[in-house]
This record gives structure tokens, C-alpha cells and sequence, in this order.
């Protein structure tokens, strides 16, 4: 598990993050200016479809003010800090890059949030919180990087209270092997796909059971499609992955348009333990 765990934190070492983040958003003023969650949008919702995808799988979790909810692999923090900002729920973070982390405590200073959302180095096979502390838990293009499905999803039960939801959006096997790379991994020994039917299988173990499950890959290919025609941001996920996330991307939109990888968006309930 070790060795598997410095393969990803390598994969998303991000070396002076916070600085590259700082100079991309001089366009917007100077550093004291106070900026929306909206405006970091393009830059900081690590996973297809951007923001509309964050905004659709909470409100699927009923995500609403009462809640403490916890963002699995938080990224730079913008799903956190949306989520926060528009159901005025309390968000907690954790992800495995302590850049990322760094980086995402920055942002979330820039948009005056720090006291509604926070964020924590960990990993999410050992989340670093107490049974049963969570309402609900988000995990987005996050589990294609772990191997040991099952005790992910367990700890996700572990952390979240009886009926709180996990809500999943996530990069499925469909058919034929991946183009490599993508931006979760250079090559496939980086890379732990299974295909909608296992996931859901491997969660439901864990302890859940299934409220919504569908299939997002034709909006994801209508998505990219899309952004193809348009041409990428200015501000985009480039500035936080590097010069290598352009091919990257263009391999998961290929993967998508040619059947090989699909997307399962899907909210579960946490059983109650007897």
C-alpha cells in the first residue's frame, strides 16, 4: 500500500503550486482582492464536467445548510468551497498532496471562507477523522487511483453517520483497454479502473445502499466535445497539473468518445449498523 501511495502522491506532487496559483489570479486583481468560488471554477474542479457536475451530484445528496460534509480527495478545494458558499453547509477536505492541500487552504483564504470550510493532509484509506462525524461525503474522480476498493469504501461508511449519503462521481471501465496517459495516471500501472457494476458492488458491501445510479458518459462526451470547439480557458486545470495535463485530458476525451471509459454518477445511503 505504501509503494502505491508514493506513486500517487508523485503523480500529484504539484512543486510550487500556490505560487503558480498566485500569479494566475493577478488577472483579477491584486492579491487582498476578495474572489468568488465561481471565479476558480475553470482551475479548480478536478474532474469532468467542472462545476455543473459538483453542483448536480449535491444536489442529488440533498446537500443543505444543516450538514458537515466531507470532499474525498479534495483537490485545490473548489468543489468545498461551492458547496459551502451555496447551501451553507460546513466542508472538511482531505487529500493525499500536501501541495494540494496547501494550495486549496490559499484559495479558500482568497475567497474568505476559511471559517466554513478546512482542509487536511490524509489519506482516504485512513481518513483522519472519528465513526460516524459526517452527514455526508463526496468522492470525484478520486477512486480510479486506489486499488483497495473495499477499504476506501469502508472508511467512507466508518466516517459518516447512520442514513448519511455518499454521494460518487467517478471514471468507469466500459469497453477495450484505456489510452494512457489521463490525468490520474502517466501509465497503467498508476491506474485502478473497475467498471460501473463493481464499484456499485464494492460499495454496496461497505455497507451502503444505492439510491441513485446513472450513467453520465454521453453529457461527459458532450461536455468535451464541447470545450474541444471552444478551446480551453485562460485560467484551467493546466496551471495546477503542469504542460502535460493538454494531452492528458485529450486522451480521457478520446477514452470517452471511443467507448473505453465511461461515467457513473451515483448516491448511496449509509446502512445502519445493527
Amino acid at each position: 500500500m505504501t509503494d502505491e501511495l508514493d506513486r500517487v502522491r508523485d503523480h500529484y506532487r504539484a512543486t510550487g503550486l500556490t505560487d503558480r496559483l498566485k500569479n494566475a489570479l493577478a488577472v483579477f486583481g491584486p492579491e487582498q482582492q476578495r474572489l468568488k468560488p465561481e471565479q476558480l471554477a475553470t482551475l479548480d474542479q478536478f474532474h469532468t464536467r467542472g462545476l455543473a457536475a459538483t453542483a448536480e451530484l449535491a444536489n442529488l445528496a440533498a446537500i443543505n445548510a444543516g450538514m458537515s460534509v466531507l470532499d474525498v480527495g479534495s483537490g485545490v478545494g473548489g468543489p468545498a468551497r461551492f458547496l459551502a458558499e451555496t447551501y451553507g453547509c460546513t466542508m472538511i477536505g482531505v487529500d493525499l498532496s500536501e501541495p494540494f492541500v496547501e494550495a486549496a487552504r490559499y484559495l479558500t483564504t482568497r475567497t474568505g471562507q476559511d471559517a466554513k470550510v478546512s482542509f487536511e493532509a490524509g489519506s482516504a484509506l485512513a481518513l483522519p477523522f472519528e465513526d460516524s462525524r459526517f452527514d455526508a461525503a463526496l468522492l470525484q474522480h478520486v477512486a480510479m487511483n486506489i486499488a483497495d476498493r473495499p477499504l476506501l469504501y469502508r472508511e467512507i461508511r466508518r466516517v459518516l453517520k447512520p442514513g448519511g449519503k455518499f454521494a460518487t462521481f467517478d471514471v468507469v471501465l466500459n469497453g477495450g483497454d484505456p489510452l494512457y496517459p489521463v490525468p490520474w495516471a502517466k501509465t497503467l500501472g498508476e491506474s485502478f479502473l473497475l467498471t460501473a457494476d463493481a464499484t456499485c458492488e464494492a460499495i454496496e458491501a461497505a455497507g451502503f445502499g444505492t439510491l441513485v445510479r446513472r450513467d453520465d458518459t454521453a453529457a461527459a462526451k458532450a461536455w468535451f466535445a464541447e470545450l474541444r470547439a471552444a478551446g480551453p480557458p485562460s485560467l484551467n486545470l493546466g496551471v495546477v497539473m503542469g504542460q502535460g495535463f493538454a494531452e492528458f485530458a485529450t486522451n480521457l476525451g478520446r477514452n470517452l468518445m471511443e467507448g473505453r471509459l465511461g461515467i457513473l454518477t451515483a448516491v448511496f445511503e449509509a446502512v445502519p449498523v445493527n
